[in-house]
């Protein structure tokens, strides 16, 4: 009895030794200083998928984190004008922002590519490329230059390709008009001898309706029906060749977030991984529905013909080229994303009807 005892004992002890061993420090979190930010938002909060993608963004952080973080969502204009919240967030005037890379292209046209790209990836080659293939680690060598971090932290399906007053039947009816256009595909426009600029969100209804633009595009067709554009034009086009996938991003002050600790950098980067997943999976789901009510309301829906999509694809080679050969940034982007798909076309023509 006495062997047992003792050898009963020597075990229980083991036991306790390694539970004390590999038990987490119990302040481990504890000194993690709380945060708290203003986010200003390019998107309003009750605008499908854009707005409320933003507002869910801030709720995952304040849950996940117990509180410890809050990202404090304040809408379009409340602190700064949407497209004024990179010099903001540069200067350190405001801690962050819900936005999409494509409205820096002031900046630098490179900022797009990790937005959207005419003719380019779905959403799963795009994510690809940005998590498995260079993409990121060269966005956040971009944005270190303006002492910008930003995380991806969302995504949405294909766009519409934009709303007309009059049917375009060729490339010929599109020159002359007055358009809002988002990112690279406003250079593909510009070819087509179109007057483009770019609108907030907001803006671009009053500006349909007074005549400012002749046209615009903006997103899918259940964001697109929230903003009533079909009260002013009926002739919605189709496929989206300029927004196959849409990336949004959590911008923040670089210097703010390195003093973040490593337990809250990654709870961001969860909480933002959950968007993506939240933007595709919701965006994929709701834009049948979205159609039909279009439909009722006397919109016409029409599909580029392939001899306009060819013609629009073609100058969208011409403007990447022009592109990569003045401006050494995108042409590293460009080089990187080109060699990625690339090598992925060989899955894609395997793997997928």
């Amino acid at each position: 009895m006495r062997i047992r005892e003792t050898f009963t004992h020597a075990v229980s002890a083991l036991a306790i030794g390694a539970l004390v061993a590999f038990t987490w420090p119990a302040d481990a979190d504890a000194e993690d200083k709380r945060v708290r930010w203003n986010m200003g938002s390019a998107f309003g909060s009750k605008l499908t998928q854009l707005g409320t993608l933003g507002v869910s963004l801030s709720e995952k952080v304040e849950r996940s984190t117990g509180g410890n973080i809050r990202l404090k969502f304040f809408e379009p204009g409340a602190l700064v004008p949407p497209l004024e919240m990179f010099d903001a967030i540069s200067a350190g005037s405001l801690d962050a922002a819900w936005s999409t890379p494509g409205y820096w292209v002031g900046k630098d046209e490179t900022f797009a590519m990790f937005s959207a790209v005419p003719f380019g990836p779905r959403a799963g080659e795009y994510l690809g490329w940005m998590y498995y293939g260079g993409g990121k680690e060269l966005m956040d060598e971009l944005y270190a230059e303006f002492n910008i971090k930003s995380i991806t932290c969302g995504v949405i399906a294909p766009e519409a390709s934009g709303w007309f007053r009059k049917e375009i039947n060729s490339v010929e009816d599109m020159k002359g008009l007055k358009m809002r256009f988002f990112g690279l595909g406003a250079k593909v426009m510009e070819k087509m001898g179109v007057s483009t600029q770019l609108l907030a969100g907001g803006d671009i209804f009053p500006a349909l309706e007074r005549g400012s633009i002749d046209a615009t595009e903006f997103s899918m067709p259940a964001i697109d029906l929230n903003l009533g554009f079909y009260q002013v034009a009926k002739h919605y086009y189709f496929p989206g060749w300029h927004q196959q996938a849409t990336l949004f991003e959590l911008m923040m002050n670089k210097d703010k977030y390195d003093a973040l600790s490593e337990t809250q950098k990654a709870q961001l980067e969860m909480a933002c991984g959950d968007n993506v997943r939240e933007g595709l999976a919701e965006g994929e789901a709701i834009q049948g529905a979205a159609l039909a009510e279009l439909q009722s309301k006397g919109v016409t829906i029409h599909r580029w013909p392939p001899e306009v999509l060819d013609t629009l694809n073609n100058a969208w080679t011409e403007v990447a080229n022009e592109l990569a050969a003045e401006n050494p940034n995108f042409k590293k982007v460009w080089e990187s994303y080109s060699a990625f798909r690339e090598q992925y076309k060989i899955w894609d023509e395997l793997g997928y009807l």
